[in-house]
């Protein structure tokens, strides 16, 4: 438990420090004052999602090949194999970038984005799309610095981007007054901090990365794409279902687009740790496999559900009474205002299941099983996705809509839960370690 409290706290310092930043960006746009403009922001970084929850999939198979080689003590190999992600990484974030590029007006057209909202969306895009190959190397660097036990300077990376970015909003915003424009030259500037000091830690303080080869890449390319394409996979689900689920609310007007967005932000900063929890188990669990302690990789899965329902409990309670004070803060009123009262209430049961998708999913990633990691996640954006939240939102308005998500995710979040522990037993039984 010590373990997986130090690992998680020193990942959860850095992304939350993102999450904080890109709450307080989205709060800046709140405050000039146009509905249309934080909905714009909310389509925009609904698409973003998708390139992010890509260079996250990379990051976790990487991460767990790294961590591997070092839990058996392959210091070569393990440097060998950070070389040859990052060039996997950098290579397909930018092929995703130049293919979403061209066809960013369209896609937030298909997400239910118009008119004022549209226009603005396709600005924001067409500045920080490009941005997401830095962040991926970025988010690369950091996972390698993880799977080498060093959480500090891990938290750095996007500990520095998320510092450029606080200092840089209000200028570039208000100052200069580029107003949405401004929120995403800043986003591009701190991407290029985020990977400047990730390879500042991993290439010049620890030599953690070897020099790449085109053959070394080549021959790496099989065992992290069958960790990978599941992984990105699994992690395509979470913005495929709240592309659905944005697309669905974008009925009501932009109003509850607006509540939307702001909850889609306000939400990683309230449960980010859940976030870090999963990303920093990874390594745990890869190490111990490495070493074959299996009852040790069964003991963190059950350290970390715990860990994970306490948090959202008490997180959830402060998120409802603080209810009133972040309608206020974004100054939000009418259907946005309602809806996210109605978020701040009831949301925590959401993240209770969604917590425990996390957990099951780093298991599946870091034991050799990472299809299961796919099957319930995509499991959850449809089945658990679209029949709740399309029925609720048709009964009941956009609160039945979100209810419906809570729903859904309450099926699967249980399902991966019973499957986690049956596969630790059964690679209990492998190694005959009980």
């Amino acid at each position: 438990m010590r373990h997986v409290i130090v690992m998680t706290a020193a990942t959860s310092v850095g992304l939350m420090a993102i999450f904080v930043v890109d709450l307080l960006s989205l709060l800046y746009v709140s405050w000039l004052g146009d509905p249309k403009l934080t909905a714009a922001v909310g389509f925009a970084s609904q698409v973003l999602f998708f390139s992010v929850s890509i260079n996250i999939g990379l990051s976790i198979a990487i991460g767990a090949l790294v961590s591997r080689a070092h839990g058996k003590g392959d210091r070569d190999g393990a440097r060998r194999l950070a070389a040859s992600g990052l060039v996997h990484v950098v290579l397909i974030a930018a092929l995703v970038s130049c293919a979403a590029w061209p066809l960013r007006r369209e896609i937030l057209i298909l997400f239910g984005a118009r008119g004022m909202t549209l226009d603005v969306a396709s600005t924001y895009l067409a500045i920080t799309l490009p941005a997401t190959v830095l962040l991926g190397l970025g988010m690369v660097l950091a996972s390698i610095l993880r799977a080498a036990g060093d959480a500090r300077r891990s938290m750095y990376v996007t500990l520095a981007g998320a510092i450029a970015t606080a200092i840089l909003d209000p200028i570039f915003i208000f100052g200069l007054g580029f107003g949405v424009t401004g929120a995403a030259i800043v986003a591009l500037i701190s991407r290029f901090v985020i990977a400047a000091v990730g390879l500042n830690g991993a290439v010049r303080k620890h030599d953690l990365v070897a020099k790449p080869s085109r053959e070394a890449a080549r021959l790496d390319l099989v065992p992290m794409m069958a960790i990978a394409i599941p992984a990105v996979l699994t992690n395509l689900a979470t913005p495929a279902a709240n592309a659905y689920t944005m697309r669905i609310f974008s009925h009501f007007g932009e109003a509850v687009v607006a509540a939307f967005a702001i909850v889609d932000r306000l939400n990683p900063m309230a449960f980010g740790v859940l976030f870090a929890l999963s990303s920093a188990v990874g390594p745990i669990m890869g190490q111990n496999l490495g070493a074959k302690l299996i009852s040790r990789v069964r003991q963190v899965l059950t350290d970390c559900l715990t860990f994970a329902t306490l948090y959202v409990v008490a997180v959830a309670i402060l998120l409802r009474l603080a209810a009133p004070l972040i309608v206020k803060l974004f100054r939000a009123q009418g259907d946005t205002a309602e809806l996210l009262t109605f978020v701040c209430a009831y949301g925590g049961v959401l993240w209770l299941f969604l917590g425990a998708i996390f957990v099951a999913n780093a298991a599946f990633n870091n034991l050799g099983f990472p299809f299961l990691s796919t099957l319930f996640n995509w499991g959850r954006a449809t089945l658990g996705t679209l029949p709740f939240v399309t029925a609720g939102a048709a009964r009941f308005g956009p609160e039945g809509g979100y209810m419906g998500l809570i729903l859904g995710s309450a099926l699967f979040g249980a399902g991966a839960v019973i499957t986690a522990y049956y596969v630790t037993d059964r690679l209990a039984k492998r190694h005959k370690v009980l």
